[in-house]
């Protein structure tokens, strides 16, 4: 397993061990199926294994992690069914996200988005996919967060846990439809246009989950 984890501090080691693995997950840096070794993320992060195993059980209990034995712990696949019901959800939220932010977000706010998307721009120019996929959730929490709702985030947050690394998986087959919708956003919430910026980012999303969809076509026709 490459190096992906920080060494932690003794002072609420769980809580930072289940961050670091959150966070990973989110930005898709582990992808679906891709197994867990709690001895070696515990070597990583200069610990004992007890935390990570604890931080690990609590991703099993929201549905991230499948434990399909003791020593065999995994991301979890979603189905085309649970993918589906995500993108869905995902879709009205931050539909409003998008809206909400479209009123409330500063010029100054905007435009750091803009720098967002253009920084997501570069990476995809240079082929550095796993700085691009961080960028793309990047843009989507900021969107949250510019709309001021952060028990909305914090819902959107769970819901990235699980889409996380299926988004990472088709990044690259999405192709331009993963950023070229991200301009229309930035360009409504400069306008305060809130409806713009509810179509703009919904179409982001149905537009972007066509790789998605079309991954598990391909995966039943394989079987």
């Amino acid at each position: 397993m490459a190096e992906r984890f920080e060494s932690v501090n003794t002072e609420s080691k769980g809580e930072q061990i289940y961050a670091q693995l959150a966070q990973a997950l989110v930005k898709g840096q582990l992808l679906p199926g891709e197994r867990l070794k709690i001895r070696e993320l515990a070597a990583q992060m200069g610990t004992s294994v007890t935390p990570v195993r604890d931080a690990i059980l609590r991703l099993v209990q929201h549905g991230v992690l499948v434990m399909l034995s003791p020593r065999d712990i995994r991301v979890r696949r979603l189905t085309l069914d649970e993918y589906l019901e995500i993108r869905n959800i995902r879709v009205e939220l931050e539909g409003m996200a998008a809206s909400q932010a479209a009123l409330r977000a500063t010029a100054d706010e905007v435009q750091r988005l803009a720098e967002q998307v253009q920084h997501n721009e570069e990476a995809v120019r240079r082929g550095d996919i796993a700085q691009a996929i961080a960028l793309n959730q990047d843009f989507h929490f900021t969107l949250c967060q510019l709309a001021r709702m952060p028990l909305l985030s914090e819902i959107l947050y769970g819901l990235w846990l699980k889409m996380g690394p299926l988004i990472a998986q088709s990044y690259s087959e999405g192709g331009r439809s993963m950023i070229d919708h991200h301009y229309p956003v930035v360009e409504a919430l400069r306008r305060n246009d809130p409806h713009a910026a509810r179509v703009a980012i919904q179409t982001d999303l149905l537009s972007g989950g066509q790789s998605i969809y079309e991954r598990f076509g391909h995966a039943e026709a394989g079987r």
